[in-house]
């Protein structure tokens, strides 16, 4: 069985929401049969990565960048996993209150590091989400699991 971690933080509620939606997409029948783990950027760790087959990255845009709380879970996992992954594939979702680019970036030159690659074009939702993007957050968590699954990543 394959694994996919979703790690996100969220101060608004913006954030968790498309998470909420990533992990119902993750979870649909169609996806097929992938274990899916849906954990906060501070309740994420070292033994959450290593289990992962891939992973979906969640976060507010906080003054041009991500916030706090996924940057210290990045620094809180680096050294812990670094030479023990397999490139992962991973895919990201921004709740942005401008216009997120500064988020991915920042994000981007983190995870090459690790290593994850990107096999999504990053999921942007500038200001509250609507039903259509909370649909594109959904078909983002299962495209992913259904990737995964199938063998594509």
């Amino acid at each position: 069985m394959k694994h996919l971690l979703i790690v996100y933080h969220s101060k608004t509620g913006a954030t968790e929401r498309l998470a909420q939606a990533v992990e119902q997409g993750a979870r649909h029948p169609d996806a097929g049969d992938v274990d899916v783990r849906l954990r906060r950027a501070s309740d994420a760790g070292p033994d959450d990565l290593l289990w992962a087959h891939a992973v979906l990255l969640g976060t507010p845009e906080n003054f041009g960048y991500m916030s706090g709380a996924l940057k210290d879970f990045f620094d809180r996992t680096f050294y812990e996993v670094e030479g023990r992954l397999s490139p992962l594939p991973c895919a990201l979702f921004i709740a942005a209150g401008n216009d997120g680019t500064g988020a991915v970036r920042a994000i981007r030159r983190i995870i090459g590091g690790y290593p994850l690659r990107e096999v999504q074009e990053p999921l942007i939702v500038r200001g509250a989400a609507t039903s259509a993007q909370l649909a594109a957050a959904h078909d983002l968590g299962l495209a992913l699991a259904a990737g995964l699954e199938a063998g594509i990543y």
